[in-house]
């Protein structure tokens, strides 16, 4: 028995993938998500509008900064902004009675934060949240883990199946075919991809359908985004596939490619909540643009106006990632060629 133990430590040791994800893993989420898990939300953006605008904001205290004063600005405006997710509570005053606080419900925790705090302060407010008026978790989780569904079946489906094209030895087969590295990819990828964006049409139904999640805005934008996000992650996996020399590291790789879009991509702890040492690593993460077009398109209505920086971003991620991808996967196909070549005859 201590001989297999021993053996057992051995081959662990050499096994560096296995040993970063039982020791560094564990680290590095302790210290990484121990400052993410956090769904107090200590600053909040905030406009005043209307002829009392001045009077107001002056009253306004943390968390709410109020980085607009308008005596001129209407309800209108005021809804316009939110929508477009240029702030993220909105007080309209009129000449007299009580100023109306509109709230963007689509952003839960800051919105909850928000109604918390004009609770506490005990200030006579009307307090109206727009876009999900019940402050309803589903309506704002259905639209991420749309995302977070393709992340996985990108990600991880195709990475899987290149590593088995690999472990069967058909990879020397598609070397000596007249293929090119694109060609193999891009015939890869098709199958995926009509698969994943069956699965978006199916699972943004059923949100729709089951929890009653609303969809406000434009399919048109909603399936680009989709579109988008698809290949950024099936990049992803064929990416993973060119480090991987079977499925368990396939997978294993994966999981250390997904979990930090799960917990840092502002699906479930704002991001306006983490500090910047953690924040950054958001910014890095596909999931969480796409998280901010559908929860914009889907709950607000929003215009392709105020999602456009997300849509470039996330076109760049997918340029990058799929050239990397075809790079790499061009590299891994060069030995099979050169071994699958007959040998040159021997001279007489």
């Amino acid at each position: 028995m201590w001989a297999m133990i021993v053996k057992e430590f051995r081959e662990l040791r050499r096994d560096r993938r296995t040993m970063a994800m039982l020791v560094g893993l564990p680290l590095v989420l302790l210290v990484v998500f121990g400052y993410a898990a956090n769904f107090n939300v200590s600053k909040i953006d905030t406009e005043a509008l209307g002829p009392q605008a001045q009077q107001v904001a002056a009253r306004l205290h943390a968390p709410f900064d109020v980085t607009r004063v308008d005596p001129s600005g209407t309800r209108a405006q005021a809804e316009d902004d939110l929508r477009e997710n240029r702030i993220d509570v909105a007080v309209v005053t009129a000449t007299s009675g009580t100023p109306v606080v509109l709230v963007d419900g689509s952003a839960l925790f800051t919105a909850q934060s928000a109604v918390s705090a004009l609770h506490s302060a005990g200030s006579a407010f009307q307090i109206q949240v727009l876009f999900n008026p019940d402050l309803k978790t589903s309506w704002v989780m259905v639209p991420a883990l749309i995302g977070l569904i393709l992340a996985f079946i990108g990600t991880i489906i195709t990475s899987l199946g290149l590593v088995r094209e690999r472990q069967a030895g058909t990879l020397e087969q598609l070397a000596v075919m007249p293929f090119r590295p694109s060609d193999v990819i891009a015939g890869k990828f098709a199958p995926y991809f009509g698969l994943a964006a069956l699965d978006l049409l199916l699972v943004t139904v059923i949100g729709v359908v089951l929890f009653g999640v609303p969809f406000a805005g434009s399919v048109a934008l909603f399936a680009l985004a989709g579109a988008i996000l698809l290949l950024v992650v099936l990049g992803l996996g064929v990416l993973i596939s060119t480090v991987s020399q079977n499925q368990g590291q396939a997978i294993q790789t994966a999981i250390l490619v997904l979990l930090p879009q799960v917990l840092l991509s502002g699906m479930i702890f704002p991001l306006a909540a983490m500090p910047w040492g953690v924040r950054w690593i958001g910014y890095l993460l596909p999931l969480t643009y796409f998280v901010n077009i559908s929860q914009g398109i889907m709950l607000r209505g929003a215009s392709f106006a105020s999602l456009w920086p997300s849509y470039l971003v996330l076109t760049v991620m997918a340029v990058a990632v799929l050239s990397v991808a075809i790079l790499r996967f061009r590299r891994d196909l060069a030995p099979n060629v050169r071994a699958a070549e007959p040998e040159p005859a021997a001279a007489p």
